[in-house]
């Protein structure tokens, strides 16, 4: 099988693509693929031209961290969690988020998820919890890696202009419902940021790997 790569050496230079032979086993995930291309110390692509090993990120590798989120195939989706057997076509197409800064290659910089919170000071500081806590909910929602693949699916999102996206959303619900004091504050944050341009697309409930339903947040914080 074939895979097809877009690199990139640095934040400064351009992209290009780079295609390399895959030879093992379809059971395997993306993260194994990539660590198979790299586990020699000369690679070379398909036409035998001597290459870098392709720089990506991991740490986990259990779908827990988020580091290895990338688009495969056209689908925003974690490496250690997407299996060559379940992808169609003879060619694997492997490229870094788009809305993000490259660093290189597959590594991106997603700075802008957490600056966007400190920027807004959505925390929960003190736990003041409302009496009709939803802890199903709120349980599910801290679950969120900030892995960036629902901001990379979202049609509104460009890089936390002023639209924050999915992730901001379910981070002002969870310190909101955990907060009574600050509750009126992140409402209005969460309107500016989120409720003003949010298209309902939902798109970022399907690529979201913790399964985290957006929708419940974005009822409540409509509701409050």
């Amino acid at each position: 099988m074939r895979v097809s790569i877009l690199r990139q050496k640095s934040a400064e230079s351009e992209p290009y693509r780079e295609i390399f032979e895959y030879d093992g086993s379809p059971d395997n995930t993306i993260a194994v693929l990539l660590d198979h291309i790299n586990y020699n110390d000369d690679i070379t692509d398909i036409y035998g031209k001597r290459t870098d090993r392709i720089s990506w990120e991991c740490s986990c590798l259990q779908g827990i961290c988020g580091a290895c989120a990338m688009v495969i195939n056209g689908v925003p989706a974690l490496a250690c969690e997407t299996f060559v057997r379940d992808l169609k076509g003879e060619e694997i197409d492997i490229r870094p988020l788009s809305k993000f800064p490259v660093i290189r290659d597959l590594i991106v910089d997603r700075t802008s998820i957490h600056e966007n919170l400190k920027q807004t000071n959505i925390y929960i500081g003190e736990y003041q919890p409302s009496e009709k806590s939803s802890h199903a909910q709120q349980y599910i929602t801290a679950k969120c890696l900030k892995c960036g693949l629902c901001l990379e699916v979202c049609p509104n999102y460009v890089n936390g202009r002023n639209f924050f996206g999915a992730v901001f959303a379910n981070d002002c619900y969870l310190a909101a419902s955990r907060n009574r004091s600050k509750s009126k504050e992140i409402r209005g944050v969460y309107s500016k940021h989120f409720g003003a341009d949010c298209s309902r697309s939902l798109s970022c409930m399907d690529v979201c790997p913790m399964k985290i339903p957006t929708i419940t947040s974005i009822a409540m914080m409509n509701r409050k």
